[in-house]
């Protein structure tokens, strides 16, 4: 559908319903929205999220720890029902005052420690276990190149080309074209790459494979949006192949289940068990 606006910005902008799928909590200003404080579980590790692509890289990261013998990695996962403003509570903005999931509390010291933003959860676990970061210096080096890339690239591919194929309550020509064109620009980026490296970072799976897949992996698998056919994935069989070989891990399938509703999963995660 193609549309040409005669839209002409106003001098100072003022809020307006602009509809849409996450209408009702989108605002122009941080802060909770509702008292309310955050459940505690009985492991130091508490994870506050939802089973989104950003959200799920922190529940495959800890079951990847504990697959690996880390048993300091247990945790408690609840849910956070961001379509519902949950992260607008004022335990939650403690935690992350930029009210985005995922947010983690960290009780094994002698104070919590509070940590936001997936990358940096990610680093902050792999150097607390002293794992999935390589310690070679290149490597490693390597390995935090892709995940600042990830971290850098997929708003993109979220709030651009998800948002606006997906979410938007009309389809605009422009946006998605735009948005489609970067997507695919970075598809290309991660084909070129994985067609000499098994993993980003090189042969070594690490923190960098584990934030990309949930974006980039689900994209290609066509579980990310239904756009499979529409950004020709089929393109990319380097990401393809890396994309597929990831999923297989079990602590992939088992981390992906986690603060998910449905038959596919669980909304919150106490014990191991609970994704048997």
């Amino acid at each position: 559908m193609t549309s040409h606006s005669s839209y002409i910005p106003p001098k100072i902008w003022q809020q307006t319903i602009s509809g849409g799928a996450f209408a009702n909590i989108n605002r122009p200003v941080s802060g909770s929205t509702h008292e309310k404080e955050l459940p505690l579980g009985k492991h130091p590790i508490q994870l506050y999220s939802q089973g989104t692509p950003n959200g799920i890289k922190v529940t495959i990261m800890l079951e990847e720890l504990l697959a690996l013998g880390y048993t300091g990695a247990e945790y408690d996962a609840w849910l956070i029902r961001i379509a519902e403003g949950d992260q607008f509570s004022s335990g939650f903005v403690e935690v992350n005052p930029n009210s985005k999931i995922p947010a983690l509390l960290d009780h094994s010291g002698k104070t919590p420690l509070r940590v936001f933003e997936s990358g940096s959860i990610l680093l902050y676990l792999a150097e607390k276990f002293g794992a999935l970061l390589p310690r070679d210096v290149a490597t490693r080096t390597e390995a935090l190149n892709w995940l600042f890339w990830q971290m850098g690239s997929a708003p993109f591919v979220g709030g651009g080309f998800g948002h606006f194929y997906v979410y938007a309550p009309e389809k605009f020509e422009y946006p998605i074209n735009r948005y489609t064109m970067e997507t695919k620009r970075q598809l290309d980026v991660l084909n070129r790459r994985l067609a000499e490296n098994r993993y980003l970072a090189g042969e070594e799976y690490s923190i960098a494979d584990i934030a990309t897949w949930p974006w980039y992996g689900c994209l290609v698998q066509g579980t990310l949006y239904d756009a499979g056919e529409f950004l020709s994935v089929k393109d990319y069989p380097n990401v393809k192949r890396w994309a597929d070989e990831i999923a297989a891990r079990s602590a992939v399938i088992r981390g992906r289940k986690v603060n998910r509703t449905g038959n596919d999963g669980v909304a919150e995660r106490h014990q191991a068990s609970d994704l048997d």
